[in-house]
């Protein structure tokens, strides 16, 4: 039996109107004189949030045989998802849809909160860590945060339109890069697997077409992006050693009518709040440039990822970009040009003029010294941190110490952060208040899917159902009864109350 639910919008100040959210991959690290490993912990931790904590339904059966097998994690009851992703072991959560950028900040944070909390109550807290950084700078590894938004897709955005977002995407970083110190240089010869590795990990390299190594790259001392050295492809299906800034992906999630899902690859965990409001407000403004046709070509960039490595390793500042016409611009005019063409939207809701208003705050101030933005940039704040303890320590750019520094500013445990150190001495901007995150922990948007299908997660904890099945777009509350939300707009509210009918 399919339900087809009556769609029931609850009133709530809708936001944006654009469908997004983040998917974000989390580092572990294990400090004990045991053999604990951290895929013992992280799968330790995702099965406490699901067995213990009851904040979601455990998947029954598997979502991917190869990448998320059964209970290797969940939907929860705040509309989210988090998981152990098989490759490579790591935990990852996913959030709820969103159409405010207020919401998704406090739905991000609630992920942090819940991992943390979970950490704490297994009794691991004081020697295990879980990281939102986006690069391993020894062991060259790179991993996510990865955003999902709704686009059109009558004009075949991926094939024609995508060259207009380049430019913007590969240049953001200069407000919305965490910054990181060091480089890397990718490293083709030698790096093929040997069948050993093949067997011994083969979930690995599924999908794998071009492996390469990763070295050190001593000519770097500090850069504005974790992942821009570890881009290679401008879009790739096939992310494991290809990655790109933009993964393909055609499944159900945010994807309705005539729109699809964009899932950007390059992008970063911003700690500071305000960093990550305005990296999702002026990339949902770029967007609705794009759709509407708005953007001129002439702002075309050259060689998009040339620009990427350039724009984060520039140590003057300049960001000087190359475009398709062969004139030059600094990324900071280029970004001044968006923000007029994106004037036409101004008064259409809150975020959209605080987005105008602080993009363009930014920009004059990146552009007369960047170091006073460093209450409300990553990279700004946590090149401040790292240049004090050199100077407290007389170390150089060559230290290694310098690496774990860039490290604790991603600890997702306040108790153990430098970044939260920062917040609680006033250095760091905040555009959500704690209520609003700790409520995130179990509660959904308001005016998504998601508020429908946390009810029916809810539902299904409280029925102790023997099977069912999950995902973004519909729910099965056993063999026979299908759930259908196949509108990411709608909050499907009285989904529970029209079961009885």
């Amino acid at each position: 039996m399919i339900l087809t639910l009556r769609a029931y919008n609850n009133g709530m100040s809708e936001g944006l109107n654009r469908i997004f959210g983040v998917e974000t991959e989390f580092g572990c690290l294990v400090e004990t004189e045991d053999d604990l490993g951290y895929e013992a912990v992280v799968e330790a931790v995702k099965d406490h949030v699901f067995h213990h904590q009851r904040l979601g339904a455990i998947d029954l059966h598997p979502r991917d045989e190869a990448f998320e097998p059964a209970f290797s994690g969940g939907f929860l009851i705040n509309g989210g998802r988090l998981y152990v992703d098989a490759v490579g072991s790591h935990e990852e959560y996913a959030t709820p849809e969103c159409r405010s950028i207020l919401d998704l900040i406090a739905a991000d944070k609630a992920g942090h909160r819940i991992i943390t909390r979970a950490l704490k109550e297994i009794g691991l807290e004081d020697s295990v860590s879980f990281y939102n950084n986006s690069v391993d700078h020894f062991g060259g590894h790179t991993f996510g945060c990865h955003e999902n938004y709704l686009v059109r897709s009558e004009d075949r955005f991926l094939n024609e339109s995508v060259r207009f977002l380049y430019p913007f995407l590969v240049t953001r970083q200069i407000y919305a890069g965490v910054g990181r110190v060091g480089g890397h240089r990718i490293d083709y010869m030698g790096a093929r697997p040997d069948m050993n590795d093949l067997a011994l990990h083969p979930v690995d390299y599924i999908w794998v077409s071009n492996v390469y190594g990763v070295n050190p790259d001593p000519d770097v001392e500090f850069q504005l992006s974790q992942r821009a050295d570890h881009i290679i492809k401008t879009i790739a299906s096939r992310v494991r050693f290809n990655r790109a800034l933009i993964n393909p992906k055609w499944e159900a999630l945010y994807s309705h009518g005539d729109a699809t899902r964009l899932h950007l690859l390059f992008g970063e965990a911003n700690q500071m709040e305000f960093a990550f409001a305005l990296k999702i407000g002026t990339t949902c403004l770029m967007l609705d440039l794009i759709e509407n046709h708005l953007v001129p070509e002439r702002l075309h960039v050259a060689d998009p990822l040339d620009t990427l490595r350039k724009v984060s390793r520039d140590p003057a500042y300049r960001w000087i970009v190359q475009l398709e016409n062969e004139e030059t611009i600094p990324a900071v005019d280029l970004h001044r040009e968006y923000v007029t063409l994106a004037e036409t939207f101004r008064g259409r809701d809150e975020e959209t003029d605080w987005t105008l208003d602080n993009w363009a705050e930014t920009l004059d101030l990146l552009e007369k010294d960047p170091m006073a933005l460093a209450d409300r940039l990553d990279w700004v704040a946590k090149r401040k941190i790292v240049e004090q303890y050199m100077e407290d320590q007389n170390l150089g750019w060559d230290a290694d110490a310098l690496h774990s520094i860039d490290m604790e500013y991603h600890n997702i445990d306040p108790a153990k952060s430098l970044f939260h150190a920062l917040t609680e001495m006033g250095g760091a901007r905040t555009v959500v208040n704690e209520l609003a995150i700790v409520d995130a922990v179990t509660e959904p948007p308001g005016n998504t899917r998601a508020y429908g299908r946390a009810q029916l997660v809810r539902y299904l904890l409280s029925q102790k159902q023997p099977t069912y099945w999950v995902d973004w777009e519909a729910v099965y509350l056993d063999r026979q009864t299908v759930v259908e939300l196949p509108d990411p707009f709608e909050t499907y509210a009285d989904v529970v109350k029209q079961l009885g009918k």
